[in-house]
């Protein structure tokens, strides 16, 4: 199975398959957050999930901009906050959703590196070492609530949610 749930609260998926959503079904996830640049499947868009789109880049050349971590944190604290999950995946479950689910972890009042031995520790394909992504983490724990403060959550009405980039941070 390739989703890895973290907490209680949260899991960690490669991209979803058939095997995947039925996964997230039985974890009793409601919020999926999708880190790739492909369309998700629209399966992740009808009940019980809702879909937050947040397309970026693997890439040292490209890191997540710091916008997509704080939309996707602001979306997924009051999800937690009523009892619910949240599932974020990318292609592999190995380095975007890793990145967003210790930004959840921050969000939640873990430190960086705890979050990043949580998620190591539960999902051994996980790589929040990698140097590109600890330094988006850590640099999220940096900003953390501050840096954050221009982004609100993406309300619960909207249908099929996507966010871009605003700018590289």
């Amino acid at each position: 199975m390739s989703v890895t749930p973290i907490t209680d609260y949260l899991a960690i998926a490669a991209w979803p398959t058939a095997a995947n959503i039925s996964a997230m079904r039985k974890l009793g996830v409601r919020l999926i957050i999708s880190m790739t640049n492909r369309v998700p499947p629209p399966e992740l868009d009808e009940p019980p999930f809702r879909l937050l789109h947040l397309p970026a880049n693997d890439s040292p050349f490209r890191p997540i901009p710091l916008a997509l971590l704080c939309t996707g944190v602001a979306a997924a604290l009051p999800v937690i906050g009523e009892g619910q999950a949240v599932a974020v995946h990318c292609s592999r479950g190995r380095h975007r959703s890793v990145a967003m689910a210790c930004s959840i972890l921050i969000g939640l009042g873990y430190s960086a590196e705890a979050a990043m031995l949580i998620v190591k520790q539960k999902r051994a394909q996980a790589d929040p070492t990698i140097w590109y992504i600890r330094r988006r983490i850590l640099h999220f724990e940096e900003q953390w609530p501050h840096g954050c403060a221009s982004v609100s959550a993406p309300s619960p009405m909207d249908e099929r949610l996507t966010a871009e980039p605003l700018s590289p941070a």
